[in-house]
């Protein structure tokens, strides 16, 4: 299995919907792992390693979000994988 790793930001009306927890727990169901945190801007941030078709998975579900959420854009960078998760957590704070 070969890992991958995404870096994805996602703009519009993303914070204050659950976003981070759903992702949580999708990420939790397709074995990716990283981190999730919301970002000062308004954006959500996310960190994921994973294999491509659940990656994948995760990026099409970020274009929708929970529900009351409402997804203007997903930027998605492609990284060097680190293998350095174990989970997929949510972050709070200036991490």
């Amino acid at each position: 299995m070969e890992l991958l790793r995404v870096h994805i930001y996602i703009s519009g009306r993303v914070q204050g919907v659950f976003f981070r927890s759903h992702t949580q727990e999708l990420a939790h169901k397709l074995g990716i792992t990283g981190w999730v945190k919301n970002l000062d801007d308004g954006r959500v941030e996310i960190i994921a390693e994973g294999k491509e078709t659940d990656l994948q998975k995760l990026i099409d579900w970020c274009w929708q979000g929970p529900p009351g959420a409402r997804v203007d854009d997903v930027e998605i960078v492609y990284e060097e994988p680190t293998s350095e998760f174990r989970s997929f957590d949510i972050k709070y704070g200036k991490w």
